[in-house]
C-alpha cells in the first residue's frame, strides 16, 4: 500500500484565485483604434501550478510573470484554477464551474494525480484532450497561446524513497508522451521540464520543505525557460 502521507498532501488544498470576468481582448495587448488592451494568463493545474509548499510569489506562473515584466512584456493579470490533488477530472469539472472568459495565454500543467492513482493511461489521453481543448477556448482557438507544461517527476524526491520509482518514472514518461503528443498535434508550445525536475535526485535543494514538491528555485528554473516562449508571443 502506498504511503498514506503522501495522498494527504496531495489532498491539501490551497484556495485557488477564482478568476474575475475578464476584460475582452486582443491577445497581443492592442484592441480596437489601437487601443492598448490588457493582458492576461489563466493558468490551469494542480499543486505544481499553485505551488504547494512555496510562497505564492515563487511560483512559476508568478516568477514568469516578473520576468516578463523585466522584458517590457507585461502581463497585466494572472489567475489560477488550479488546486493540490486535482486529477484531470478535477480540473474539468472547475473550468465547468468557474466558466472563465477568455485569455491572452493559457498555461496547462495536469495528469501527476492521475499517474498516482494509476488510471488506464487511455483515460487520461481523452481527458487531457478535453482539458487541452478547453485551455484552446478560452484564448479564442489561439493554439500558439496554449502552453503546456510537462509532468514532474515525484520519484526522485525524499517523499517517495519507499515507493517504487522506477515505475513512477515509467508511467511519467509515458503520460508525457502522451500530453506532449496532443500538444504538437494542436500546434501548442510545449515545455518539458521534467528533466529538470529529476535533477532532484542529487540536489535537494529543488525540493520545498514537504520533500515532495519543487521549490521556489526549481519554479525559477521553469520561468527560466517559460519566460521567452512567451516573450515571442506578446510583441
Amino acid at each position: 500500500m502506498r504511503n498514506a502521507g503522501f495522498l494527504s498532501l496531495f489532498i491539501i488544498c490551497l484556495s485557488c484565485q477564482r478568476p474575475e470576468n475578464p476584460v475582452p481582448e486582443t491577445p497581443g495587448g492592442t484592441g480596437i483604434g489601437g487601443v492598448s488592451m490588457p493582458r492576461t494568463w489563466l493558468a490551469l493545474g494542480d499543486s505544481y501550478t499553485i505551488g504547494q509548499g512555496v510562497k505564492d510569489q515563487e511560483r512559476f506562473p508568478d516568477q514568469t510573470q516578473d520576468r516578463l515584466a523585466k522584458s517590457q512584456k507585461t502581463i497585466d493579470t494572472l489567475r489560477y484554477i488550479a488546486m493540490t490533488g486535482w486529477t484531470t477530472v478535477d480540473l474539468l469539472n472547475a473550468i465547468g464551474r468557474e466558466n472563465p472568459g477568455q485569455h491572452t495565454v493559457v498555461s496547462l500543467l495536469i495528469g501527476v494525480n492521475d499517474q498516482y492513482r494509476r488510471w488506464d493511461s487511455a483515460l487520461y489521453r481523452a481527458r487531457f484532450r478535453d482539458a487541452l481543448q478547453q485551455a484552446l477556448r478560452l484564448t479564442g482557438g489561439k493554439s500558439s497561446h496554449v502552453f503546456v507544461l510537462s509532468i514532474p517527476d515525484y520519484g526522485v524526491t525524499a517523499y517517495a524513497q519507499h515507493l517504487d520509482t522506477a515505475s513512477i518514472r515509467r508511467e511519467i514518461d509515458g503520460y508525457n508522451r502522451i500530453n506532449r503528443e496532443i500538444a504538437s498535434a494542436a500546434g501548442c508550445p510545449y515545455l518539458d521540464i521534467t528533466p529538470l525536475t529529476r535533477e532532484a535526485r542529487w540536489n535537494r535543494n529543488l525540493i520545498c520543505g514537504d520533500s515532495l514538491h519543487p521549490s521556489g528555485i526549481d519554479y525559477g528554473r521553469w520561468a527560466d525557460r517559460l519566460a521567452p516562449m512567451m516573450e515571442a508571443l506578446l510583441q
